[in-house]
């Protein structure tokens, strides 16, 4: 039997931190959906497309790896999909406190679902979506914070 994971997440756009998680998450699992969301409380400056686009992009040739997207709860889709285990990556304690709060509020509601919660590597901790959409504004070279051969 495969053994599945959700790694969900706005990923606006897709780190080379995602993909150092998502690479990490493959060792433990055979297949990891990375699921790209609306997250409501944050305002997209890439278009699903695009972000789309991008994992796809950056995911080239790596086996087991498909990319979705969904616009309902994680756990809903973790259902619809017959997952059990949803991934997430964090840099820091700040990081950690938030993922912990939504696994623990996850596994509320869906007990059948348990959530892996993967350090960032130390060279990728200081990548975030944020500051890669802060240098893009400003044109500056985000090259080193997203995956190799990506372009934005």
């Amino acid at each position: 039997m495969k053994t599945k994971a959700l790694f969900p997440g706005s990923f606006d756009p897709f780190t080379a931190g995602h993909l150092n998680i998502l690479k990490r998450a493959l060792t433990m699992f055979d297949e990891v959906v990375v699921a790209v969301g609306i997250n409501q409380d944050k305002r997209g400056f890439f278009d699903m497309d695009k972000r789309l686009s991008i994992i796809r992009r950056a995911t080239e040739g790596l086996s087991g790896v498909s990319v979705i997207q969904y616009g309902n709860l994680t756990i809903d889709t973790c259902h619809e999909l017959g997952i059990h285990h949803i991934v997430r990556g964090v840099r820091n304690m700040i990081d950690f406190e938030t993922e912990r709060s939504i696994a623990d509020a996850n596994r509320r509601l869906a007990p059948d679902i348990e959530t892996i919660i993967i350090p960032t590597a130390q060279e990728f901790a200081h990548i975030s979506s944020s500051a890669v959409r802060d240098i893009l504004k400003h044109h500056g070279d985000y090259s080193a914070f997203i995956p190799e051969g990506v372009e934005l």
